[in-house]
């Protein structure tokens, strides 16, 4: 397989680029986004069978079923991002090994369980989203492995673009049937 077309398995929307200017509109879309994604993800998974849940999005990838778990945990992760920069000044956040989470014996269980995680911490993350005002939006944290600041406005988008990113695998998962040969 070329290196193009596992780059596209890997990215199959591209990675995120942040806009140089970040429009109210734009914010507006990607909590849209971000709010719609546990519906969306219940949508396509709804009548899979445990087979089809262990279907890979690319070789080497995760299964749609470590997939729906990630995104509970990545964004239990950014809710408690988000509070820590509206809370403390410019905190240093705590990175994870996102490989090491996917291979613990919870991502084995049944995707009811991270959905129901996802349907709460996407409702609660609206709330708190839809009601940032532009102090809020600027506010900052530091991710150290990156080893840079990044705002709140940027971190929505960043999420938004996590959410539907992942959406895609799950969906390319199914296109492929989990075989890339």
């Amino acid at each position: 397989m070329t290196e193009q077309k596992l780059y596209k398995l890997r990215f199959p929307i591209g990675e995120f680029e942040k806009p140089n200017t970040i429009s109210s509109q734009q914010i507006k879309q990607w909590i849209n986004d971000i709010e719609n994604l546990p519906k969306a993800i219940e949508a396509v998974t709804n009548n899979l069978s445990e087979e089809e849940l262990n279907y890979k999005y690319r070789p080497e990838g995760w299964t749609i079923k470590q997939v729906v778990h990630h995104c509970a945990d990545s964004h239990i992760n950014s809710i408690i991002r988000f509070k820590l920069a509206l809370t403390e000044d410019t905190p240093t956040i705590r990175p994870y090994f996102e490989d090491r989470f996917a291979q613990l014996i919870d991502y084995s269980e049944p995707i009811d369980i991270p959905l129901s995680i996802l349907k709460g911490i996407h409702k609660k993350l609206g709330i708190l989203l839809k009601n940032f005002d532009q102090k809020d939006l600027k506010r900052e944290f530091v991710h150290p492995e990156h080893g840079k600041h990044f705002s709140l406005e940027e971190t929505i988008g960043t999420y938004a673009w996590h959410s539907n990113h992942h959406l895609a695998h799950i969906k390319q998962a199914l296109k492929y049937k989990g075989s890339f040969n």
